[in-house]
């Protein structure tokens, strides 16, 4: 007797896995694989020459750790954005909600240029306030937190709006303050959109390039990010080089990612949800 071969409730489950993998093969792992054959096409020693230099040391602290902030920063304010978006009703409250997406449709050199334009010493804004914003550190943060905030609303909103009211609104009446509401039924829901939007952000402004050379000014150890110190080391042929921080910010990268997603997963599992 020959047992009934199980079947896939949806057909072409080989064909679309075959193409989803040779989809990304040529477009990421091919490249990629690419990326690493030429960083030590010249062994381990130019390698580490090119990350380790001091010029590029300073550029992974505009990079990464003002990516970082601006990341946090986006996931702070984009929780307060989402949870205002989703909770009230107020005039002009689609016209903001379109404006989150501003960014998305934006050319990154237009934004750079606009912010410049505000925060330059002699701009509308940046005349007006006491300390000087554009071609500085925080001028990059600036950019940087433009670019991903609606990376943060747009993966905070959908799960605030799939939450009950009832839920708090039955703390409160159990007695529980706004603080111990927000702390024991928003947070534990809201948590893993939270960090994964943050993960978002954090992503989009290590690869930044047209919106923070406008308004970083460029300068060498303390306003250059490294995607221009790449730019730089290609013109004047230093492919090597050029090749060796592109693949140190892509280990960098995915180190970071992978530890947001070892976190995610563990807060998945200690709120009884799926892993």
């Amino acid at each position: 007797m020959f047992l009934p071969i199980r079947r896939q409730i949806l057909p072409g489950f080989h064909l679309c896995l075959g193409f989803t993998l040779a989809y990304l093969s040529l477009l990421v792992l091919i490249p990629f694989f690419a990326l690493g054959l030429r960083t030590f096409s010249d062994g381990l020693t130019p390698f580490w020459v090119a990350i380790s230099d001091p010029r590029a040391l300073a550029s992974y602290k505009n990079s990464f750790g003002i990516a970082l902030l601006a990341g946090g920063f986006d996931g702070i304010i984009g929780l307060i954005i989402a949870w205002v978006l989703t909770r009230y009703s107020f005039p002009g409250r689609r016209a903001l909600d379109a404006i989150i997406d501003l960014p998305f449709a934006l050319p990154t050199a237009v934004a750079g240029i606009a912010l410049a334009a505000l925060y330059s010493p002699q701009g509308w804004i940046g005349r007006l306030l006491p300390f000087k914003v554009a071609y500085t550190p925080l001028g990059i943060f600036l950019a940087l937190a433009f670019v991903g905030l609606p990376f943060v609303v747009r993966t905070i909103q959908p799960v605030l709006a799939q939450l009950p009211v009832e839920l708090e609104e039955a703390a409160a009446c159990l007695g529980a303050n706004r603080f111990l509401i927000f702390i024991k039924v928003l947070l534990p829901a809201v948590l893993p959109a939270f960090l994964t939007g943050i993960t978002l952000a954090f992503g989009r402004a290590v690869g930044e390039y047209g919106s923070v050379i406008f308004i970083a000014g460029n300068i060498a150890y303390f306003t250059e990010i490294t995607p221009l110190l790449i730019v730089m080391k290609l013109e004047q042929f230093e492919y090597v080089a050029a090749a060796s921080l592109g693949f140190f910010m892509l280990l960098t990268s995915f180190v970071i990612l992978f530890l947001v997603q070892i976190l995610q997963t563990w807060n998945a599992r200690r709120s009884g949800g799926p892993a």
